[in-house]
């Protein structure tokens, strides 16, 4: 009985071969390889009278496998050769793995063709967020912002200044009976230590905090610097352990940047 195929319907002899496999329902471990190679031989044949010769890479595919059939056919009927430990070689098992891994790639292949046609059906509603959302700025990232520096070491440096202001003596009020408070205008030394920080962009923190005159001025420029440090407008730095402490302005500081409260 004559067997009809179509040559598009196959994509190459494995293919052809999976396809009788299939056909005859025949295990692929334990291929009638006469029976397989007889109808594979006729549809070889169907298609050189259909084509005429004229693709010949697409008619050497199916030649080469069906001498690689024919070889297999002939070694069957040969006994059986024997490997290093003994045991006897199948001719078919060589073409069993092509079968199989090919039967894979095969199956992978339509698995990513069914994802690719489910993705093309998927919309996607476009980004809309709410402004609250939106708008959201993340915390600061101390860690990052101080990097190898912790706040405790800047605040051993703050209380090393305090104690230095406390017994620094005045020597024009050590002759009066008793010291006037002083009062501090916030504003205007938020706005020198912003200034001095944007014409100075690594200064040292220690260096700030010893320029000023009172304990009142080394609070407020302490305040001042870890507003900035929280807003991002400077960053702290110590290239080695147990170095200077650095402040590097990073942006321009503007009045409005970091505010450190009221404080007189």
């Amino acid at each position: 009985m004559a067997l009809e195929f179509k040559l598009e319907k196959f994509e190459g002899p494995l293919d052809l071969l999976l396809h009788l496999i299939d056909k005859n329902k025949v295990d692929i471990y334990d291929i009638p390889i006469a029976e397989i190679t007889d109808q594979y031989m006729e549809y070889v044949h169907e298609m050189e009278e259909e084509q005429g010769g004229e693709n010949l890479d697409v008619m050497s595919e199916f030649l080469v496998m069906a001498a690689t059939l024919l070889d297999i056919k002939t070694r069957m009927l040969l006994p059986r050769e024997k490997n290093e430990e003994g045991e006897e070689v199948d001719p078919r098992d060589e073409l069993v793995r092509k079968l199989l891994e090919y039967k894979m790639y095969k199956y992978m292949s339509a698995q990513l063709r069914d994802l690719e046609f489910d993705a093309a059906h998927n919309l996607y509603r476009a980004k809309k967020l709410p402004k609250e959302v939106a708008g959201y700025v993340p915390p600061i990232n101390y860690e990052e912002l101080l990097g190898d520096t912790t706040l405790v070491k800047l605040n051993e440096i703050f209380r090393d200044i305090l104690r230095r202001q406390k017994y620094r003596v005045d020597p024009v009020r050590a002759g009066f009976g008793r010291i006037e408070k002083q009062e501090i205008d916030l504003s205007q030394k938020e706005l020198y230590i912003k200034a001095y920080l944007n014409g100075h962009r690594n200064t040292s923190f220690r260096g700030l905090l010893e320029k000023q005159d009172s304990r009142d001025e080394v609070i407020v420029t302490f305040l001042v610097i870890l507003e900035l440090m929280k807003t991002g407008n400077v960053r702290i730095t110590q290239d080695e352990l147990f170095g200077e402490i650095t402040i590097e302005t990073i942006r321009e500081i503007t009045a409005e940047d970091g505010s450190a409260g009221e404080f007189a």
